[in-house]
């Protein structure tokens, strides 16, 4: 298959198997990957230990297989761990420190797609900025003769890595409450149903079994249609919680009582306490579009804030830099400085068990305080031909506020605020916007604001 350029994204390599992507592009990538690694080791790739990890879709095994056979005939020794969550990669990678590691995976996108995540040493992610260009360009320059040598190591790494998510928290401290779990057909069964079943839970299973034709749903909690079936059980219950993972488990997603949807940053305020109780004084990064019940709730436990650029090759970056112990972004990314600063959506569901039973309130009592303060529109996509001319026009039209310029643009008001940013992969600006005085003035100004975006 002739390399498609469209498949290197701003995060990851991604498309369609078999209209986009193939095992021979899997092949390719495996021995470009190798010779980017060299490069940012600065060491032979025969010296070189990359960990190998593949999720539970369709194609994973060929596509997998083909990665793995690239990366070898470069020279490199393969750890591969087979089957696992895309977090566990990342705990391969950074907990045997590996010179880095390939994540067969196409996360929350739909049965057709295949696709790869690569991190460098200690989880960091290759980005569209740092290292999948030059994946890109070693596959179009022409890869020639492979000088072969490499290694294959095989690994089981469940219950190490069971065992060091547990560490995040006091397992005696949960109490018992029902939880419906959704796994979405991906591998938040395998990877979070054993652990849950250690604490005093009682457990409601839905599509727990990894299934790569996922014939329930979509693995994709964000989108509402995926997770209008677990809003419905939960309700039918009389559950205490639900959470709901993506198809490669890296992101966990919240239902209260009442079967509401919880919004990730208010979210991400609530592990923000928990990981403050725990490192007073710590430093808790959030994302642009975030409410502001975040760096509020910060403050109040006498925390740091700080922002970073939306995106995980941002965020693993931004919280080395800062030392930040925690960060999360709206779409349910949870970051962990115990956890080589990598996402996880088993880290943060345990957590939240934890909260909850230390502070004797469900989630829905928690969610209402920020809910009757902070009145958040959500993020609200416009297809706009020429982004540029309306982010400058945003910028004339508020320029008696506070602007930032972070990602996208942010605009600050004392009671009021919104950022537009613009899609990396689409001709759309996504607006969240937030109003610190009622619903009705939320609407208001989103109207408003939403009527120069599309005007």
């Amino acid at each position: 298959m002739e390399l498609n350029p469209g498949i290197f994204k701003a995060y990851d390599i991604r498309g369609i198997y078999g209209e986009e992507m193939d095992e021979g592009v899997a092949y390719d990538i495996g021995r470009a990957f190798v010779r980017v690694l060299a490069r940012l080791r600065d060491k032979p790739a025969g010296d070189l230990r990359v960990g190998l990890g593949r999720d539970m879709r369709l194609t994973a095994p060929k596509m997998a297989a083909e990665l793995r056979d690239g990366m070898i005939v470069e020279g490199a020794t393969v750890v591969d761990a087979g089957m696992v969550a895309t977090e566990m990669l990342y705990h391969l990678v950074g907990s045997r420190e590996l010179d880095g590691g390939a994540m067969c995976t196409a996360s929350h996108n739909p049965k057709a797609y295949t696709g790869v995540k690569l991190v460098r040493e200690g989880a960091l992610p290759l980005s569209g900025d740092a290292g999948i260009g030059e994946v890109k360009a070693e596959i179009e320059g022409g890869l020639g003769e492979a000088p072969g040598g490499g290694e294959l190591e095989e690994v089981d790494i469940w219950e190490e890595f069971r065992a060091h998510a547990l560490g995040f928290i006091d397992s005696a401290a949960v109490k018992p409450m029902k939880v419906v779990v959704d796994g979405g057909n991906g591998m938040g069964g395998p990877m979070v149903g054993p652990i849950l079943e250690r604490l005093p839970l009682e457990l409601e299973e839905m599509y727990f079994v990894p299934d790569g034709e996922f014939p329930d749903h979509e693995p994709n909690p964000l989108l509402e249609e995926n997770r209008q079936m677990i809003m419905d059980r939960v309700r039918s219950t009389g559950a205490d919680l639900g959470i709901a993972w993506d198809g490669d488990a890296d992101r966990c997603f919240f239902i209260d009582g009442s079967g509401e949807f919880c919004d990730g940053d208010f979210v991400c305020a609530l592990l923000a306490r928990s990981i403050l109780a725990k490192n007073p004084g710590a430093t808790i990064l959030y994302d642009p579009r975030s409410s502001r019940a975040v760096p509020d709730l910060v403050a109040a436990e006498g925390g740091r804030s700080d922002l970073s650029r939306v995106g995980h090759a941002f965020f693993k970056a931004r919280m080395r830099e800062e030392g930040a112990a925690f960060g999360g972004e709206v779409s349910g990314h949870y970051y962990f400085r115990d956890f080589w600063n990598a996402d996880s959506g088993t880290i943060p569901a345990l957590l939240m068990l934890e909260l909850l039973s230390k502070e004797g309130r469900t989630i829905g009592d928690l969610m209402s305080e920020f809910r009757s303060k902070y009145f958040i529109s959500g993020e609200i996509n416009s297809e706009v031909a020429d982004q540029a001319a309306k982010l400058d026009a945003i910028r004339e039209r508020y320029s008696d506020g506070e602007i930032a310029e972070l990602d996208g643009v942010s605009v600050d008001y004392e009671d009021w605020h919104f950022n537009v940013r613009p899609s990396n992969t689409e001709p759309l600006l996504r607006l969240n916007l937030e109003s610190l005085v009622s619903r009705e003035d939320m609407e208001c100004h989103r109207d408003e604001v939403l009527g120069l975006i599309r005007g």
